[in-house]
């Protein structure tokens, strides 16, 4: 256990059930983080229903968090004693017309998952919120399991369904799980099971194009930790109701986080942080008939990776899109820019072709002479947007100064645009922070925010990224939620550019310091 957490040990993991009131009226106040000073409330009004527990509405209200007015749109409402209350981290996140839709852990338990999952909805483009909690998952949605984890977030349009996949844990299995939701992602049933088994990191996405052969069909894409993190596949083709067999990568393959990205060919690519002989690289496959078969693994490119500080949990998972004309974009943290690997930038990798990339690109978020560490990006694409004129929205967390120690380590989340495909880029925002990572709950794993966050961009509009900010605890209460911009973020790109070449002394690649990480 970290010493930054003694007030917070771990707990023992089991499911313990929250009743919560038919009806929840309260001011929900959203504070400013350290170095931000103005607050002000935003008003919540709370009702459950039989199939998606708490449902609250976030209406007017934000709070300045740096340079960014952000407004709260979720908060942990549990007290079950597994977990380190009042705690949201890892969400995932999907836009689709004017609807966007969040799914995240709510009530970190230390040893693995959370107490529940929850979900955060705008059916306006931002403008209004509403939230409440999965049912059916763990104990406290009246479920079998004793935690929930790695939530993910995709949209069926042919079915006008919108599902959200996650982890059910239960001792040493962990079933892939898909809740869906018929109404705009305002309501949801009780999950439907994908998988069995002990499995981990799923992501979901579907193919939401009309002109697609595979129109309609959802895909899940997960790893099995026993089988060596074997990389599995599985396709819907009813809205996530039924899924298929599990088929593999021609060859199999070893790796997590695959997050997979549907182009306007029906064509399926899965870029993914894959384990070859100990060392990491990122690799992709795909599918060209609708999941029936996958291919063999290609190479992205090598990872070069600069351990954060301050036993932060982070690993250099991907965040994948797709832009309207099928070019795949995948960012990391990676550290080949800087001399010595002292820290990370966020780089991009751009699909040549279905199945070749180009080197990695730093995202020039600042200059690489500077101490700033980078890491955990959310990249989204405007998916009316393509190729040279391609609007990128990217959200990430960073230290200030790499060599911190864990308790002078400050986090912060940032976000920065391109409307040029990455030629160019704005210049950066802060979001939230400065954060001490004593505000953070731990994990067997390290002190934790989430594996992963992610960023939506609403078609020719503006980017709303929903992600977890925390404030100074109440004594062993912590006070972590999520939080969205307040009226989004503008995609205005900039003439901020870097160039593609690396630093002379660069790292060898990225090795995990033990077996293969989970991300549960």
């Amino acid at each position: 256990m970290h010493p930054l957490r003694s007030a917070t040990r771990a707990r023992s993991v089991g499911s313990a059930a929250v009743a919560i009131p038919a009806v929840i009226s309260l001011a929900l106040l959203a504070p400013a983080t350290a170095g931000a000073s103005a607050t002000a409330s935003a008003r919540v009004t709370a009702s459950a229903n039989a199939s998606a527990g708490a449902n609250a509405t976030v209406t007017a209200g934000a709070a300045a968090h740096a340079a960014a007015h952000l407004i709260k749109v979720s908060h942990d409402i549990y007290t079950d004693a597994q977990a380190q209350h009042k705690t949201e981290v890892e969400p995932g996140e999907f836009a689709f017309g004017t609807t966007i839709v969040s799914a995240f852990q709510v009530g970190r338990v230390f040893g693995g998952g959370a107490s529940n999952i929850g979900w955060a909805t705008s059916t306006n483009g931002g403008t209004t919120w509403k939230h409440g909690y999965l049912p059916g998952i763990t104990g406290n949605g009246g479920g079998p399991f004793g935690q929930a984890s790695d939530a993910s977030v995709a949209y069926d349009a042919k079915r006008k369904v919108w599902l959200i996949s996650s982890l059910g844990i239960g001792g040493a299995s962990v079933a892939v799980l898909v809740n869906r939701s018929i109404n705009g992602g305002l309501t949801w049933g009780k999950p439907v099971t994908v998988a069995t088994g002990s499995n981990d990191k799923g992501w979901i996405i579907c193919d939401d194009n009309k002109a697609s052969p595979h129109y309609g069909n959802c895909y899940v894409e997960y790893d099995i930790p026993g089988g060596g993190d074997s990389v599995q596949m599985r396709t819907s083709t009813d809205g996530g109701a039924h899924w298929g067999p599990a088929r593999q990568p021609g060859g199999g393959s070893q790796g997590l986080g695959g997050q997979p990205v549907v182009l306007p060919n029906g064509d399926v690519v899965v870029p993914y942080l894959g384990f070859t002989n100990g060392t990491s690289s990122i690799r992709s496959f795909r599918s060209t008939d609708g999941g029936a078969s996958w291919s063999a693994t290609t190479p992205v490119a090598d990872v070069q990776h600069h351990g954060v500080a301050g036993s932060l949990r982070e690993t250099p998972l991907p965040s994948a899109a797709a832009d309207a004309g099928g070019t795949v974009y995948v960012a990391w943290a990676d550290c080949r820019f800087r001399a010595g690997c002292r820290s990370n930038d966020i780089v991009i990798a751009k699909s040549t072709s279905e199945t070749t990339w180009a080197a990695p690109v730093r995202v020039p978020i600042d200059a690489i002479s500077s101490t700033v560490d980078h890491f955990t990006p959310g990249l989204a694409v405007d998916p009316s947007t393509s190729g040279g004129s391609a609007r990128l929205g990217l959200t990430y967390y960073y230290y200030p100064n790499a060599s911190c120690s864990a308790s002078a380590c400050r986090l912060d989340a940032g976000f920065i645009s391109s409307v040029n495909g990455g030629a160019s880029w704005s210049a950066a925002t802060q979001l939230a922070g400065p954060m001490r990572l004593s505000w953070l709950p731990d994990t067997s794993e390290g002190i934790m925010f989430g594996d992963y966050i992610a960023t939506a961009v609403v078609a020719g509009g503006k980017a709303y990224p929903v992600f977890p900010v925390s404030n100074a605890p109440t004594g062993s209460t912590f006070h972590q939620a999520m939080y969205a911009p307040a009226g989004g973020l503008a995609v205005t790109g900039g003439s901020r550019t870097a160039a593609a070449h690396p630093a002379t002394a660069t790292a060898p690649p990225y090795r995990p310091a033990t077996a293969p990480p989970t991300a549960r």
